[in-house]
């Protein structure tokens, strides 16, 4: 990048199409290229610690599943490998352009002067950033239902059901990750030239994408939180009823503290760059058909954003990981399963145990 787009920073002037390059001004960026922010080891150190974590908790999540006998708690588990696989994923593709970039330092313009890898890269970023938003809002769902109407059939989710939702989701991120490529907004190279990602800028089909992307990603962070605080709050009524069941009042609070833990995460890492988004294509509506490159400022301000937004894909799976029974068992001992009622009374006629724990 630095050979090719030094001598054009704007794409045309140097020959080459101005589709993917003109929001970038390298040259703006030689006297910040060994900046701390644009070292290639956070790159590099971010993308070796999320894909370890996150074969740790595919591990972790696939042996609890082959143990479990409960369908909710077993679709439960499918959400989170479809977390997982998709964190990982997401991580494997991107940092397998990026990490590249910053040992190799190849000119972008002369590499992909069609942007084929520039729109690749940025709709990796799109669809791997919204796919765990949307997911964990569809979990969020799954288990306010469960825990609320417990006796709706509406609530019972099979595994072959969970995985038709994760792909829906999937799906859907796929088609709004598409949609700069049938032209609606632009993928562009970011600062410092090792990326690409939408386009902060006020063209009319920029914005469009950009409010589609940071509302949608809001839009899901907050309706994971509503439906999460009143499942804690319908956990919480209910968990001292003497008359539940120990074991499944154990295995709702084991899934509502990891759903939380993933919410708060989410929160932390995403909503500033979502925010961030909004506000800045807003504020320039204003200039729309003059500001043509983006102030270094925000390019610098987006690339922080982007940072934190890694962490959430590092510390979703120490999340599953930690936050296990096991583990949390350990902490706090009154967790263990305790019998249940029918146990106390081992004189029970099996025809009579068998009615009772049908009813």
């Amino acid at each position: 990048l630095r050979s090719g787009m030094m001598e054009s920073p704007n794409g045309s002037a140097g020959g080459w199409p101005d589709m993917c390059f003109g929001v970038f001004n390298d040259s703006d960026s030689r006297g910040s290229a060994h900046n701390s922010i644009t070292s290639p080891w956070f790159s590099t150190a971010f993308g070796l610690i999320g894909l370890c974590s996150n074969l740790l908790a595919l591990c972790v999540l696939l042996s609890s599943s082959r143990k479990l006998s409960s369908q909710a708690r077993s679709s439960f588990l499918v959400f989170l490998c479809g977390l997982v696989v998709t964190d990982f994923i997401g991580l494997l593709v991107t940092a397998s352009v990026i990490i590249p970039y910053h040992f190799i330092k190849f000119a972008w313009a002369k590499v992909d002067p069609g942007c084929h890898l520039c729109n690749f890269l940025g709709f990796s970023m799109v669809f791997f950033g919204q796919c765990p938003l949307l997911l964990g809002a569809t979990v969020a769902g799954e288990r306010f239902f469960g825990i609320n109407h417990p006796f709706s059939r509406s609530a019972s989710i099979s595994k072959r059901r969970a995985w038709s939702i994760v792909g829906l989701v999937w799906g859907f991120s796929c088609l709004l990750g598409l949609l700069p490529v049938l032209g609606l907004g632009r993928y562009t190279l970011q600062y410092p030239g090792s990326w690409c990602f939408l386009t902060l800028l006020p063209d009319t089909g920029d914005v469009i994408f950009c409010l589609l992307f940071a509302l949608l990603g809001i839009f899901s962070v907050l309706l994971s939180f509503i439906f999460n605080t009143v499942s804690v709050v319908t956990l919480c009524r209910v968990y001292h009823d003497r008359e539940s069941v120990q074991h499944r009042r154990d295995s709702e609070v084991e899934m509502m503290v990891q759903l939380v833990g993933i919410m708060i995460i989410a929160t932390i890492c995403w909503m500033p760059l979502l925010i961030f988004i909004v506000q800045m294509v807003l504020q320039q509506l204003p200039a729309s058909g003059q500001l043509q490159v983006l102030p270094m400022e925000t390019q610098k301000m987006l690339l922080i954003y982007i940072r934190m937004v890694t962490w959430n894909q590092i510390l979703d799976p120490w999340v599953y990981i930690l936050f296990r029974r096991a583990v949390l068992q350990r902490i706090y001992p009154s967790l263990r399963p305790r019998p249940s009622i029918l146990s106390l009374y081992p004189a029970f006629k099996p025809s009579l145990r068998h009615k009772l724990t049908t009813d």
